[in-house]
């Protein structure tokens, strides 16, 4: 990761980072010895216990920043706290997401506002708000997308469309910001259920159609991001995917 003779620690800014996968990849970027701003909407109590943990480890190293990403405001907002707090950007992870089904014909348009906003409007006023921070630090981006960008889910048309435009927006991005910043994304297949999924019935038959026929874990994902940010200096516009082999299966 890029340095600096001022502020010698990188800095990454993580949206949704308080819990889950978002904190698992704060856990991991923490841990190579990056600074993190951990940006959380409604987890207030799982922001400051992840704060506590790794500031216990390395004092001065964790910022909390909370807004609703569907407000126009909160994009630049974030970068602002990244930049004031620690002087620097060298990565930004867009991790945050809406996910629930739209079923055609029940959609209703703050559903859609809300899937749209935060999967791909909110990814791209961020891009836009830390382009001269991450310019020059010759630093990153890495989009979270999902499986079901390219393998659209049924009764999830808006989420997935939503998925689908991320992944274009990052070879977009990859373009305009080139050759300083480097944009890429990951696609997760199943690493966790999503909360109050009790149907064991329908998880081992997605398990079952998985050539590696298991469930991913977080760390397969602390993997990819640091893969990513740290080691592929010569990649950019592209997408990871993190599925056990479920995107060249029917």
């Amino acid at each position: 990761m890029p340095s600096n003779p001022i502020h010698a620690e990188p800095v990454a800014l993580v949206t949704g980072g308080a819990r889950r996968i978002g904190a698992a990849i704060v856990r991991a970027l923490h841990a190579e010895g990056m600074k993190v701003v951990v940006h959380y909407r409604a987890s207030a109590a799982e922001a400051r216990a992840l704060e506590a943990e790794l500031e216990n480890t390395r004092a001065g190293s964790v910022v909390l920043a909370s807004g609703d990403l569907c407000d126009a405001a909160t994009p630049s907002a974030l970068i602002q706290t990244a930049t004031r707090h620690f002087g620097r950007l060298d990565l930004l992870v867009n991790n945050a997401s809406s996910f629930y089904p739209t079923p055609l014909g029940k959609t209703s348009a703050a559903q859609f506002d809300d899937l749209i906003g935060t999967n791909l409007k909110a990814p791209y006023f961020l891009a836009q708000a830390a382009a001269t921070a991450l310019t020059n630090a010759q630093g990153a981006i890495i989009n979270i997308a999902d499986l079901y960008a390219d393998r659209p889910m049924k009764s999830y048309p808006v989420y997935s469309t939503a998925k689908a435009a991320l992944v274009s927006l990052t070879r977009s991005l990859a373009r305009e910001l080139a050759p300083a910043v480097r944009v890429n994304a990951i696609a997760p297949g199943v690493i966790l259920w999503p909360e109050g999924d009790s149907n064991e019935h329908a998880q081992r038959r997605i398990i079952a159609r998985t050539p590696l026929e298991r469930m991913g874990t977080p760390a397969a994902i602390q993997s990819a991001v640091l893969f990513l940010a740290r080691d592929a200096k010569f990649v950019t516009g592209q997408v990871l995917y993190i599925d056990g082999g479920r995107s060249i299966v029917a």
